[in-house]
């Protein structure tokens, strides 16, 4: 073929040229402590010395032959002289016998071939020494390969940084070689596409070889991107594939008749499968991937990509618009290549609540999703919590008695990484488990924990911004409420004055019934009015009281089950210490909230009844249900509604009000499946017991 001619012209043409100028430049440049320096000029001038007969004269010249040989001795004597600049020339005496068994296999092929040339006069004769030729050759490759393994494998750290480059281009040349002569050897002839690409592979060999031989070769690191990396081996894979499928096709030019088309239909329905289900999998990129960066790369993570992919996250919210919250999740996924998580955050008393889910879906966690111990664990010690050794019994700082069974039981949950923020834990992520299975290690640990601080960063200062914004709203309410209440003192003390000089000139007794009774019934809502805008101010202004809980329970069911189906599934008697018309005004906003969250027919129902410690009021709806994100972020925030036209206050008012009493007001809701309020009182004979207690410790102090 003339297109391979002409290649194999220019190719050898430009090997020639780049190893004469490597070694020109190892002889004036390269580094002048090293022994090894000359030999490395020789071989390179041999090699250039090979690929200029090559370019000259047709293939199988004896010249051509004769200055082969001469290049492969140089690079064993080559090979020999590394493993003397590595100080082992003295020490491995193998050595010198497996170099030297190496260089009389090659110099027998002088005598194959004087034999080619005088003797070989038959086919059957020319075919026997053709073959033992390359049996020869590949004799010598792979000796000289399993030298340069032992050379490289044995030697020491710093040694490896010297000679990584100068390997690296023998393993090439060696493993080219290996695989021309092979082939050569089973289809016994030499393959001529191979031959015309000999000159380009010795020109590739001999740049990173004279690299090798720069003073500043041990600082000099090939680093391909992960990107390229994880691309070059997807072709590869893909190649590994087309050629597979090219292989069975060859097999079936073999077939005949109905079996080669039945077969030939089959391999096109298999091959297309793959290439669908398998090729674009997840689980394969994932394993390519954990591969890729388990044996070609020093260190797990790109942090330089990690860093701007967190920065993304966190910066923009993207086309779906999703929380902060969500993306603090989403973001130290990413890094994991975890699929889902979900973020818990502390509630007042120390416990966990759950603040966001991202992409975990029928994940089971309770409304006090983890103890406060855990928060006190994490927040002293900064542990990232591996679910695995949790499972196997591994117990670093106490936290198996900590850890929740949800948390243990769920297959699912892989990895908690604590967020702290100045040494305070403003929340806890639970990632999933990875596509690929992996245990975490010490590079896993210190990137999680810098971007853990990061991201509690972020959220705290969310939430400080959040309650700048809701003090400047409080402020401007109680600046109008200010206005309001001194507007209703002068209305109250006008009617006032009026009713009074109603009472002493009012001529006709009926008139003056009449203006009385109305009178009096203004001035009493107002006063109403008044007393109850003065529930904002100062906690603590009324006395607390014994109260039936029941009883206040009952009277907000018969006001407001004229309008909707209200049904009381359990009371009794519970006796509890506050103010009734305070809870009477929180327990009738809650069951106006699950009236208006439920359906025409759908009954709220309520239930009161005693824990032994506190009195407690369940209000349970049927409706739509509420988001996490909702329940921690806008449920009990001032000015916050999901109603449209809602004030946003009850529900925040709702809460003080029971606060107010000493007592608590929880809630769990479920999106779709309805809402459940608890309110939790303390009992009479509670009260009292810690009443005598504290003043126990009071009396001590003092």
């Amino acid at each position: 073929m003339g297109w391979i001619a002409s290649f194999s012209y220019i190719g050898y043409s430009l090997g020639a040229v780049i190893c004469a100028l490597a070694a020109i430049w190892i002889g004036r440049k390269g580094d002048a402590l090293r022994a090894d320096r000359t030999p490395a000029v020789v071989a390179l001038a041999l090699t250039a010395n090979w690929c200029f007969a090559a370019a000259s004269f047709e293939p199988g010249r004896p010249i051509v032959e004769l200055t082969e040989i001469a290049r492969n001795l140089a690079w064993l004597f080559m090979l020999f002289r590394l493993f003397g600049n590595d100080g082992r020339d003295e020490t491995l005496r193998l050595v010198r016998p497996a170099v030297f068994a190496l260089g009389f296999v090659e110099v027998l092929q002088f005598v194959l071939l004087l034999i080619a040339r005088r003797y070989a006069v038959t086919p059957e004769l020319s075919a026997l020494t053709f073959e033992t030729a390359a049996l020869f050759r590949i004799m010598v490759s792979v000796g000289a390969l399993v030298l340069l393994h032992n050379l490289y494998a044995g030697a020491a750290a710093s040694s490896r940084q010297i000679l990584r480059w100068n390997a690296a281009a023998l393993a090439g040349m060696w493993a080219f070689d290996l695989n021309y002569f092979t082939i050569g050897y089973i289809t016994g002839a030499l393959p001529g596409e191979l031959a015309a690409l000999r000159g380009v592979a010795a020109a590739l060999v001999a740049v990173p070889f004279a690299l090798g031989f720069n003073s500043r070769s041990p600082d000099l690191e090939f680093r391909p991107s992960r990107a390229v990396t994880f691309r070059f081996l997807s072709l590869l894979v893909i190649g590994i594939y087309f050629g597979l499928m090219l292989g069975l096709a060859r097999w079936l030019d073999m077939l005949t008749g109905d079996l080669a088309r039945m077969t030939q239909v089959g391999l096109i329905i298999t091959a297309s499968a793959l290439a669908l289900i398998w090729l674009p999998s997840d689980r394969l990129r994932g394993w390519l991937r954990v591969t890729a960066i388990k044996h070609l790369f020093k260190h797990r993570y790109d942090y330089r990509n990690e860093w701007i992919r967190f920065t993304d996250t966190i910066g923009t919210t993207g086309f779906d618009n999703i929380s902060l919250q969500e993306r603090t999740v989403k973001a130290l996924a990413d890094i994991t290549d975890s699929p889902s998580g979900v973020l818990l955050v502390p509630d007042e008393d120390g416990s966990f609540e759950l603040a966001a889910n991202w992409r975990w879906s029928n994940v089971e966690i309770p409304a006090r999703a983890a103890p406060a111990s855990l928060g006190v664990i994490l927040e002293s010690s900064e542990l990232i919590i591996a679910f695995d050794e949790v499972r196997d019994g591994v117990d670093h700082r106490g936290e198996q008695a900590a850890v929740p069974d949800w948390m243990r039981n769920d297959q699912r949950a892989w990895a908690a990484v604590p967020l702290l923020h100045f040494d305070r834990l403003v929340g806890l992520v639970i990632l999933s488990r990875p596509l690929i299975e992996r245990r975490l290690d010490w590079e896993d640990f210190d990137l999680l924990s810098v971007v853990g601080r990061q991201l509690a960063s972020y959220l705290a200062e969310q939430a400080g911004q959040a309650a700048l914004l809701e003090a400047g709203r409080f402020d401007e309410f109680n600046r109008r409420m200010a206005f309001v209440m001194h507007d209703i003192k002068n209305l109250s003390s006008q009617m006032s004055l009026l009713l009074r000089n109603a009472e002493k000139h009012a001529d006709k007794p009926e008139f003056r019934k009449d203006m009385l009774v109305t009178l009096r019934s203004s001035a009493d809502k107002l006063n109403t009015l008044l007393a109850r805008l003065g529930r904002y101010g100062p906690p603590g202004t009324e006395k607390p009281r014994q109260f039936d809980l029941a009883d206040t329970a009952r009277q907000a069911v018969e006001r407001l089950g004229k309008v909707h189906p209200v049904a009381v599934l359990r009371t009794e008697p519970v006796a509890v210490e506050g103010n009734p018309d305070a809870l009477d005004q929180a327990l009738v906003h809650l069951i106006q909230n699950a009236i208006d969250a439920s359906d025409a027919n759908s009954s709220v129902m309520l239930e009161v009844y005693s824990d032994g410690v506190s009195g407690k009021a369940t209000v349970i709806d049927n409706g739509r249900g509420m988001s996490p994100q909702f329940l921690r972020n806008g449920l009990f925030k001032p000015f916050v509604s999901s109603k449209p036209g809602g004030f946003g206050i009850g529900a925040f008012e709702a809460r003080e009000l029971i606060r107010s009493m000493g007592g608590r007001l929880d809630v769990e809701s479920r999106e779709g499946l309805g809402t459940r309020f608890t309110i939790s009182l303390p009992l009479k004979s509670a009260a009292s017991i810690i009443g005598r207690s504290q003043s126990a410790e009071g009396n001590e102090v003092a």
